[in-house]
């Protein structure tokens, strides 16, 4: 869809302490073989940080870089991937709370690594349909130092590494540093089952479940080749990708820079780079690479980053793009009009 009249405000980002992958190598708790085939360097570890209170920290960060103030805020919306808090917690009461935000309609959003891209989506419909939003605030926490979990080895064939962080995403209506340009998403179901698996449908006890990859692994060895999953993957989220252009009245080559998620960089390159005839030089994955996977904020987060380094700037169109199990994906494109007073070197 082409969007007119939606602005990015500010950008906010929390990241906490960085791992190297040298290290996580010496430790012995990563194949040194990992980081040599996917390229990746990096990650972000938050301790006993709440996801919740990342995505706290990025809007006020956020905040802080905005001439709005908390009261002109109309509507709240929060996507995450991994644990919040306890259940029965709603995320966006908690951030509201904290950020002394009114009583505005706020949504709790479940896409998974697509979660950012999506809220924008809910959030475009907000501020140019009947509730005529002014200001919409987007927020994104995520800690994957939990129990059981293994941020290094638990990528889906070793294609990401989990990173901990929060990012928030301030919208206005009148302007901003960046309009958004067009957005476009999909839902690929013939291909949901592939990380769901073949189970029941109701809760099991635990560790009666298999992990979403030996799911993923079983509906590749009886359902559909990895290979042909990937092609289907693949032509589908161009397709998403190319409408998004077309919206934006743009050709790949209009683009200074492609964001896609922190994974490894030969998926990034076949998947999209040269199916859209752009060199990786375009991509985000130089920085992406030392990030590490934080959800659906990867793509912001590199975007803030681009803005701030004045690695974009005026005139610069981005393509943001995020995919999730599924199978789904969200394509948007933004212009950068002026770079804001917090880019280092501003263009």
């Amino acid at each position: 869809m082409k969007v007119d009249d939606v602005y990015i405000d500010s950008l906010g980002v929390f990241l906490p302490e960085w791992l190297s992958v040298e290290q996580a190598v010496a430790d012995g708790i990563l194949d040194p073989e990992i980081p040599r085939t996917n390229g990746l360097t990096g990650t972000h570890a938050a301790g006993d940080i709440p996801a919740m209170d990342m995505a706290v920290s990025a809007a006020r960060a956020a905040l802080e870089r905005s001439e709005l103030d908390v009261e002109a805020i109309d509507g709240l919306i929060h996507s995450a991937v991994n644990y919040q808090g306890p259940e029965g917690c709603y995320p966006p009461g908690y951030i509201m709370r904290e950020l002394g935000i009114g009583k505005v309609p706020a949504q709790y959003l479940r896409q998974g690594c697509n979660g950012m891209l999506g809220a924008l989506e809910v959030a475009i419909g907000q501020m140019t349909g009947a509730a005529e939003a002014e200001a919409v605030l987007l927020t994104s926490g995520e800690n994957f130092t939990a129990p059981g979990a293994d941020r290094w080895n638990d990528g889906f064939g070793q294609s990401h590494f989990f990173s901990d962080g929060g990012m928030a995403v301030l919208l206005g209506a009148d302007e901003g540093f960046a309009q958004v340009r067009s957005l476009s998403s999909g839902v690929l179901s013939p291909l949901e089952r592939w990380h769901r698996g073949n189970g029941p449908l109701v809760e099991g006890k635990p560790g009666e479940t298999p992990s979403m990859p030996e799911r993923a692994q079983q509906f590749n060895d009886t359902e559909m080749p990895l290979s042909e999953a990937l092609e289907k993957i693949t032509l589908f989220n161009l397709d998403v990708i190319h409408q998004s252009l077309v919206d934006a009245d743009l050709n790949a080559s209009d683009l200074a820079k492609v964001v896609m998620i922190n994974m490894d960089g030969r998926m990034l390159e076949y998947g999209t780079m040269m199916p859209l005839g752009l060199p990786m030089e375009r991509s985000s994955f130089d920085f992406g690479r030392s990030v590490g996977h934080v959800g659906g904020a990867d793509v912001f987060i590199s975007l803030e980053h681009l803005v701030r380094t004045g690695e974009v700037g005026a005139g610069d169109n981005v393509l943001l793009f995020s995919q999730a199990p599924g199978w789904l994906c969200t394509a948007s494109v933004v212009t950068v009009l002026n770079p804001p007073s917090w880019a280092v070197t501003p263009r």
